[in-house]
């Protein structure tokens, strides 16, 4: 039988002689024959054949240490339920994948709009197709306390949205609900606070739909001017004679990567439905 040195059984293979050192040592692949005089290492050519089914094995995914158990054991069954877990691994990892790249295409989108938005302060009539939310109803008026209250809610959905197995991909598009009950009565008050989420959602006691409709909008870049900014919405709705029909919204389109005196830094669009 041909003797193969550890360079030539290498360069026959395009293996490192580091990688045949490393199965030798962990008892994958051992030299057919070592001289006990100088230590060389020599192989046989048919020895390819388990290396073979070692690096096929590798392209799987498999670690050495489940490549040893197979080889060691020689049971089918080994390799075919080692596999399947692979497989379920690998779908769990393109199924987190895909939601990074929608989390990263959001915020994009986000940014967008962020820079083609008007300029503060202007007020628009703006038509708003149909949107889905995820509504979570917390303890606390996020009015009550500025921005103590709304870190407070955020923590409260975050916990939620964990629990109910929800990507937390949605959670860059936050925005709170004042209901038109209270807003006919100047009562800035709200507990509500939801994410937009796509509409193949499946239905639940958290799913809300807000209707398409014209919207007055305004935007503003500090939480600390929101109700006033949302009072001149309704003084506006009020002077042009337009019928407010919904609740108010108050979306966050996007959290700038800066913080101001520690706060959130929002970017922030209000919303109140009106018929004209």
């Amino acid at each position: 039988m041909e003797k193969l040195t550890i360079g030539e059984m290498s360069k026959l293979n395009n293996v490192s002689q580091q990688t045949l050192r490393l199965y030798d040592r962990i008892n994958i692949l051992k030299p057919n024959y070592i001289n006990e005089k100088n230590g060389y290492r020599y192989y046989s050519i048919t020895q390819s054949a388990r290396l073979d089914m070692i690096q096929h094995m590798k392209s799987l995914g498999m670690t050495l240490n489940e490549i040893k158990e197979q080889l060691d054991k020689n049971d089918i069954s080994i390799i075919q339920h080692i596999l399947e877990k692979k497989r379920d691994s690998i779908d769990n990892k393109i199924k987190e994948l895909k939601l990074t790249k929608k989390s990263v295409d959001i915020a994009i989108e986000n940014f967008e709009r962020y820079n083609s938005a008007p300029k503060e302060g202007i007020i628009l009539l703006e038509f708003i197709k149909k949107r889905i939310i995820y509504r979570y109803k917390g303890k606390k008026n996020i009015y009550g306390s500025g921005l103590e209250s709304y870190e407070y809610m955020l923590r409260e959905l975050k916990s939620h949205i964990k629990l109910n197995k929800l990507p937390l991909v949605y959670f860059c598009n936050v925005g709170s609900i004042i209901r038109k009950r209270n807003l006919f009565k100047n009562d800035f008050i709200s507990n509500e606070i939801f994410l937009f989420i796509d509409d193949d959602f499946e239905k639940s006691k958290y799913i809300e739909e807000i209707p398409a409709n014209m919207y007055l909008c305004i935007y503003c870049d500090s939480f600390h001017k929101e109700i006033d900014y949302a009072k001149k919405l309704i003084a506006e709705a009020n002077e042009k004679g337009y019928k407010i029909i919904g609740d108010y919204i108050c979306e966050v389109v996007v959290e700038l990567p800066i913080l101001n005196n520690r706060e959130r830094n929002m970017f922030i669009k209000l919303q109140i439905p009106v018929e004209i």
